[in-house]
């Protein structure tokens, strides 16, 4: 086969696609990008600019001015990437509540999907590629060799979300609430709703372990090259 392998991991916020999608990677040796630090990056830009987020104008100017650079992690935080801003490293406020409360919104703007569609196409490379997003087998990646959506239930994955958030378990309903609430953004948007493509293997994660999930996505890979998939050491 010819070009980097592609896997189109999509699925909504929770369900375990970065920790899914990280690890197979690493498994397969192959280069692995999360997309999702891309919007995040771009509600840290908005909120510090004081944008309003209907204002899309405002957001298209800011998609096409602002800095951004993803790069393998430096620092031994647990973060998959380094995500810089103006030069600057706001990984650690890519993930805290007020960026949860609206980065669907940002997502959901036609300027910011429209402007960063190319940058995230131009990270494929390799021997392969796991890509992860809530579109990226739908509108990103349309000809992904392998699409797979992964899934759970809404207070499972907002059990996951208040662990990963490292906070008390008073703060679950919370939690359960910007869930449901970022899901419906997702599935609602005009552009690129979230939807599962016609050609995904849907797994449902709740009860399995990511090496599980990971077992699954590999067997799928096997039977789409006819061949046991190149496993680094």
């Amino acid at each position: 086969m010819s070009g980097p392998f592609v896997v189109a991991l999509d699925g909504p916020a929770g369900a375990g696609k970065s920790t899914v999608g990280e690890r197979l990677a690493s498994r397969l040796g192959y280069f692995y990008f999360d997309t999702g630090v891309l919007y995040r990056a771009i509600a840290v830009a908005a909120r510090r600019a004081g944008i309003d987020l209907l204002d899309e104008g405002a957001l298209a100017r800011l998609v096409t001015s602002v800095d951004i650079l993803v790069r393998p992690p430096t620092v031994g935080d647990g973060r998959q990437h380094d995500v810089l801003l103006g030069g600057g490293d706001i990984t650690p406020s890519l993930r805290t509540p007020e960026v949860d409360g609206i980065v669907s919104q940002v997502a959901a703007s036609a300027a910011v999907r429209h402007g960063l569609i190319d940058l995230q196409r131009r990270q494929v490379q390799g021997t392969g590629t796991v890509m992860v997003g809530r579109d990226i087998g739908t509108v990103v990646l349309p000809a992904a060799d392998l699409k797979v959506f992964l899934d759970a239930s809404p207070s499972e994955r907002a059990r996951r979300r208040l662990q990963q958030e490292g906070g008390p378990v008073e703060d679950l309903a919370r939690v359960l609430v910007s869930i449901e609430r970022r899901d419906g953004i997702d599935a609602s948007r005009a552009i690129a709703p979230l939807t599962v493509a016609a050609d995904a293997a849907t797994i449902d994660t709740e009860g399995l372990t990511v090496e599980q999930v990971v077992d699954q996505i590999v067997g799928l890979i096997e039977q789409r090259r006819g061949r046991r998939p190149r496993v680094s050491a």
